[in-house]
């Protein structure tokens, strides 16, 4: 099966029961990056299997650490034999070493699974961050807003998305950056 769609029923397989809040966000995400096609030339599929797949690692039959991205990755090499470049994306989504300090697991995400190309996990980031948890379309800002709001300015995610903010935003900024060159370019970057 072609990545792409085996990528989605293995994402539903995992979400759309158990969570199926998280399966609108990920179908959202998804939906994001095949917006983003005409920047990543070949890398566009990837991107969007990876938006997808980005947050299966809450799914209760494959979480294990309660560090998604980890839990995530693992269940991808581990279970599906999945391309690293896709399991080094959901691994490392959102800038996810920083919440991995949070939990007392950067070691464990760093030694395990390689930074992928920035550019990807760039995109990647945009279209998370322009995802609200119903799938819908929003800002950055308000984003971000909702997930401190929704965990709560102490907690583990609260503290780490306070920290990635600066980089969240300047990810999404690079992004809009690249789709307007593009857009008056013709050409993917």
């Amino acid at each position: 099966m072609e990545l792409t769609p085996w990528a989605y029923a293995l994402s539903e397989s995992l979400l759309s029961e158990p969570l199926p809040r998280r399966w609108a966000h990920s179908l959202g995400v998804a939906q994001r990056a095949r917006l983003l096609r005409p920047i990543l030339g070949d890398d566009a599929g990837l991107l969007e299997a990876a938006a997808v797949l980005h947050d299966i690692g809450y799914a209760p039959s494959i979480a294990t650490t309660g560090f998604h991205p980890l839990d995530g990755a693992r269940f991808l090499r581990h279970r599906q034999n999945a391309d690293e470049r896709l399991t080094s994306l959901v691994a490392h989504h959102s800038c996810a070493l920083l919440e991995a300090e949070e939990h007392g697991l950067r070691h464990d995400l760093e030694t395990e699974f390689p930074l992928e190309h920035p550019g990807l996990r760039d995109a990647l980031i945009f279209c998370d961050m322009t995802t609200t948890p119903d799938g819908k379309r929003t800002a950055p800002a308000a984003r971000l807003e909702e997930i401190v709001q929704r965990y709560g300015p102490d907690t583990i995610v609260g503290r780490f998305i306070q920290r990635a903010t600066p980089e969240l935003r300047a990810a999404v900024t690079r992004i809009e950056r690249r789709t307007a060159e593009t857009a008056s370019s013709g050409q993917p970057m």
